[in-house]
C-alpha cells in the first residue's frame, strides 16, 4: 500500500504550549477522516526535513495508538516509498526503526500538551503495519461515508 501524504511540516498544529521538537515529518492522509473528525494523522520518517505542504509517496510501517482528552489519537507512522527516499527500502515495520527513534516519537506525543490545561494523552503501544493499513481504510471510508458538503476542507 502507497499513500500521498500531506505533511505539515516538522511540528505539530500552532496550539502547542510546549518547547520540544516532533522528532519526524508530521502531516496527513488526504480524503481521510479519523475517528475525531480530522484528517488521519502521519509521521513520516526520514532524516530530511519536508517543506511544509508538501506531498510524498510513503507506505505505513506501524502506527502509535493513543487517546487523548477528546479520543482516539492515533500517529500513522510511514516511510517514503523507495523511488523517493531508498534508504527505508528493507523496512518492513516499525518494530525496524531504531529504538531510539520510537522513543523520541513516544517521549514527544507523552508531553505535547503537558502545559495545557485539563488536556491529556495515553500512550497505548505501537502496533504493526497492517494495523497502521487498517486505521488508513478506515479513515478512507469514513471520509467517503460524510457528504461532501460536510467534509473538512483540508
Amino acid at each position: 500500500m502507497s499513500l500521498d501524504l500531506v505533511p505539515t511540516g516538522r511540528d505539530v498544529p500552532n496550539d502547542i504550549n510546549v518547547i520540544i521538537e516532533i522528532p519526524s515529518n508530521y502531516g496527513y492522509v488526504p480524503h481521510t477522516l479519523s475517528g475525531d473528525g480530522d484528517p488521519v494523522d502521519v509521521l513520516v520518517v526520514m532524516p530530511l526535513p519536508l517543506v511544509p505542504g508538501c506531498v510524498i509517496r510513503c507506505r505505513p510501517v506501524g502506527l502509535l495508538a493513543m487517546k487523548d482528552d477528546s479520543g482516539e489519537d492515533t500517529k500513522i507512522v510511514a516511510v517514503p516509498l523507495d523511488s523517493v527516499f531508498p534508504a527505508y527500502r528493507a523496512l518492513e515495520e516499525v518494530r525496524d526503526l531504531p529504538q531510539l527513534t520510537l522513543e523520541r516519537i513516544t517521549h514527544f506525543f507523552e508531553h505535547y500538551k503537558d502545559l495545557e490545561k485539563g488536556k491529556w494523552v495515553r500512550i497505548e503501544g505501537w502496533q504493526d503495519a497492517a494495523a497502521a493499513r487498517r486505521e488508513i481504510l478506515a479513515g478512507v471510508q469514513r471520509f467517503k461515508a460524510t457528504p461532501a458538503q460536510e467534509r473538512p476542507r483540508f
